[in-house]
């Protein structure tokens, strides 16, 4: 039997009276033969798999993961398969979600364990694998007690097993936690640029501005934008201004002088220039064109 699913996480897998925190431990068990799910990961988390296999699939990446290895995933959206392996048996795993800032916290509190290297030529991949050993496997139970536990668990004490994997893992695998907090940092980005983009589409705020308050340098700033945008912030704000002109002047009809100011312009003659690099007239022009026809 094949079970469709949607659903967010870790909202989906808390216990009704339980509200989001920056950190859960959570399980997650079921006896169907498949589910597959389209998963929208509210907070980033380690997944451990105790019986069965899972599938991930990211736009850009996907891999299988069976009770040898545990896998970080990014927030985002993904698709997951789930499936039981024998007919008798169960899928078990249990997650471990957390915000960013816990993990900058953890980096600040052991500052030693990382030291910076060059990352140059590395890609930015949605999820990282790794195998499990007889101390992850130990620690994989631990987590299970936990989340079987009656009572809520202390936020100090998710936060400490946390940290014990962590800290496990910068001696295991020193070079993968590095990718973690790169990753990890990476969307953390992407959100604030995608926010201080959208926020400010119509403010007469630079492009300069916005890398100073994204804590970024302009040069950062406009590679980070194109990766994720596609093109560059000065020909996507145009873009995107130059669009919502056109339904001004066309749907609401209002005058060219009337809108300069509401999409960002300091004045009418900077605004009339962008929209004729764009649409080849003016805003009357074109207004007076499209309104005639």
């Amino acid at each position: 039997m094949v079970k469709q699913q949607i659903y967010s996480v870790p909202s989906f897998m808390l216990p009704a009276n339980v509200v989001k925190e920056e950190i859960h431990i959570l399980a997650h068990q079921f006896t169907d033969s498949w589910v597959k799910s389209k998963v929208t990961l509210e907070q980033h988390l380690f997944s451990f798999l105790v019986e069965g296999e899972k599938s991930v699939f990211y736009a850009e990446k996907h891999a299988v993961i069976d009770n040898t290895q545990f896998v970080l995933l990014s927030a985002g959206n993904c698709i997951m398969s789930e499936k039981k392996i024998s007919a008798d048996g169960f899928y078990k795993s249990v997650v471990l979600t957390f915000e960013p800032a816990v993990l900058t916290r953890f980096f600040l509190k052991y500052p030693h364990l990382c030291v910076e290297k060059d990352h140059k030529g590395q890609t930015e991949e949605p999820f990282l694998v790794f195998r499990t050993d007889s101390f992850l496997q130990n620690f994989v139970q631990s987590l299970c007690l936990m989340a079987a536990s009656d009572k809520p668990l202390p936020i100090d004490l998710r936060i400490l097993k946390f940290e014990e994997l962590l800290l496990y893992m910068s001696d295991r695998y020193p070079q993968q936690l590095l990718r973690l907090r790169a990753n990890v940092n990476s969307n953390e980005e992407e959100a604030v640029i995608r926010r201080s983009a959208e926020s400010n589409l119509y403010n007469n705020v630079t492009i300069e501005e916005l890398a100073f308050l994204c804590n970024m340098s302009l040069s950062t700033y406009k590679r980070k934008f194109q990766k994720i945008y596609g093109t560059s912030p000065t020909r996507w704000f145009l873009q995107k201004r130059m669009e919502q002109a056109v339904g001004m002047l066309l749907v609401q009809r209002e005058k060219p002088s009337e809108i300069y100011h509401k999409l960002g312009y300091e004045n009418h003659s900077s605004f009339t220039q962008s929209f004729k690099q764009v649409y080849g007239l003016t805003p009357s022009e074109y207004q007076q064109q499209k309104l005639t026809v």
